[in-house]
């Protein structure tokens, strides 16, 4: 295979990436560096340069792929269901969210530093990978949701997906902060990221009816 193939780019990419969600499993995003990045892989770290410019442009290449894989999800949903009610796909799309836990921490905690530093062309194929999952959302609304019109579709877009950017602090806490919580005595009661999502369809669902 050429050196410079589209393919042996795209594998050695693929590599970065798997290596940066490897780290993040472990670390925190402040705490990953390009070097450790390199050690994961069988590249050095000048040979990351010629991939990605920045440790935001990998992570932003990650997000891109947890968007990508929920598309083919959503897609797959569609394809097996030719109709569902409103309740079996508010559960089918909150188990689609819930698939994907990666996507919602990038999302959370560290998404505008990503697009903010990310050269334009990494941030315009990241922006299709967005634009097309709200396409399969709006694609699965227009296929079980007929009784909505097209204002209540985009209305429904406009304020799932901004649900989502801010869901995992509320699903995903450490002992830390649930002992905070127990001596500021805020009595919050904790929900998975199942139920607040499955919460948040039915109610969207509901003012389309």
């Amino acid at each position: 295979m050429p050196r410079s193939s589209p393919q042996r780019t795209a594998a050695r990419r693929d590599e970065i990436i798997s290596a940066c969600e490897q780290l993040y499993q472990t670390m925190s995003f402040k705490e990953i560096t390009m070097g450790e990045i390199s050690v994961a892989t069988t590249f050095s770290r000048p040979s990351i340069y010629n991939y990605f410019h920045t440790k935001e442009e990998i992570f932003l290449a990650l997000l891109q792929r947890e968007y990508e894989l929920w598309v083919q999800e959503l897609d797959l949903l569609r394809s097996e269901n030719e109709s569902m009610s409103a309740e079996a796909f508010a559960h089918a799309l909150a188990v689609s969210v819930e698939h994907r836990p990666l996507m919602l921490k990038i999302l959370s905690m560290n998404h505008f530093d990503l697009e903010e530093n990310s050269r334009l062309e990494c941030l315009v194929t990241f922006k299709v990978a967005y634009g097309n999952t709200l396409k399969a959302v709006r694609r699965c609304l227009d296929r079980f949701c007929p009784w909505m019109s097209d204002e209540e579709k985009q209305g429904f877009l406009y304020s799932f997906f901004p649900f989502i950017y801010g869901i995992y602090p509320y699903a995903f806490v450490t002992e830390k902060q649930r002992e905070a919580m127990v001596r500021a005595d805020v009595g919050y009661v904790y929900l998975s990221v199942y139920e607040l999502t499955c919460a948040c369809i039915k109610k969207l669902l509901a003012h389309g009816k």
